[in-house]
């Protein structure tokens, strides 16, 4: 074995390995109610939900792309299918000519409105509906945890891949 490695030890590898497993069903899950519930891939309904949390439903395409946790060019291409359905519209960005803002339609905001109820009774079916209430706190702050312990490594990937157009 490599020396130095900090080899995971039994406890931790039976937590890892369920922590993967429950993600992954968890995602594939929610992926899988909300195509039968709406109609439309879970990714989708995420950015539909970041441009209506969004100041006049409206954001950048960098910010976006940080806020669904997408590359950009994952982004670019939901965007462009949202845009085909009519339910975001893609404009320019005046001040600089490499950027470009994404905004909710009125028809994307009437999709999200039709979606959220299944997706809402989803998640909490799926995730806390099984926790008690100390669970779900602890959860809470277990998550926030590893998101504090990968932000500064993922803001830095973020800079580097962000060096670009929007």
């Amino acid at each position: 074995m490599n020396e130095g490695v900090r080899w995971l030890t039994e406890d931790e590898q039976r937590v890892w390995r369920k922590y993967l497993a429950a993600t992954s069903m968890l995602s594939e899950y929610l992926e899988r109610r909300m195509q039968q519930d709406a109609g439309i891939p879970h990714t989708y309904y995420e950015v539909l939900v970041s441009l209506s949390e969004a100041p006049e439903c409206t954001l950048r395409m960098s910010e976006l792309a940080v806020r669904s946790r997408f590359s950009r060019s994952r982004l670019s291409h939901a965007v462009t299918k949202l845009e085909a359905k009519g339910w975001v519209v893609r404009t320019s960005c005046p001040s600089d000519k490499r950027g470009a803002w994404a905004t909710l339609s009125e028809q994307g905001r009437a999709v999200l409105e039709a979606a959220a109820p299944d997706h809402v009774e989803a998640v909490r079916k799926a995730l806390f509906d099984v926790l008690d209430a100390e669970q779900v706190h602890r959860l809470g702050e277990i998550t926030g945890a590893i998101i504090d312990g990968l932000a500064e490594e993922c803001e830095a990937v973020e800079a580097d891949a962000g060096e670009g157009a929007d």
